[in-house]
């Protein structure tokens, strides 16, 4: 395989996909709720079940966006198209930080689960050949990171604010991206 028909294929990948953006509008969505179960008046332990349990909605959702903008989930043509399911379970391995979170410092649960969400785009930088993914993982890790630093308590739904509007900017510019390469399939 040349770099060439590897470019090709992830082009390919890019545009029928539309660029993954239902699962990023989906994820959009599950963390205005989040912003919203983080304003509630429970413990912060109860706030990260809650966050982390409302995170099941995901893959529903991206299903349904998956049908509404006519996206493609599986591609058995393309060779990569597994390695995107992968890439997803990657951060799977992260979970025990969320555990350990939940376990010993709650308050902070809703940073930590910003900062896998948004470290584990880094590698569909590369799977759907844009820097709009790297661009916003540098953003959602760092930008949620220095928000649980300065923020108290009371104020940790920002982070969640924060991940919803990038995600939603993320989900329009990565429209407009497959929307470019389309003529390049």
């Amino acid at each position: 395989m040349t770099y060439e028909s590897l470019d090709e294929l992830r082009v390919k990948l890019s545009v029928k996909s539309k660029n993954g953006l239902d699962f990023t509008l989906s994820a959009a969505i599950i963390w205005i709720i989040i912003g919203w179960i983080w304003t509630l008046g429970f413990k912060a332990y109860d706030k990260s079940v809650f966050t982390f349990i409302i995170g099941a909605l995901m893959i529903p959702l991206a299903l349904l966006f998956s049908k509404l903008f006519k996206t493609t989930w599986t591609d058995k043509e393309n060779p990569l198209q597994p390695l995107g399911l992968w890439m997803n379970f990657s951060q799977l391995f992260y979970f025990p930080f969320l555990v350990f979170s939940l376990i010993k410092f709650p308050e902070y649960f809703v940073m930590v689960y910003a900062i896998i969400t948004g470290g584990h785009f880094f590698l569909f930088s590369w799977f759907y050949k844009t820097n709009l993914y790297a661009l916003f993982a540098g953003i959602t890790s760092i930008g949620a990171m220095t928000l649980g630093l300065v923020l108290s308590f009371e104020k940790m739904y920002f982070i969640a604010v924060l991940m919803s509007v990038s995600l939603i900017i993320l989900t329009i510019l990565l429209f407009f991206d497959s929307k470019k390469k389309k003529p390049l399939d």
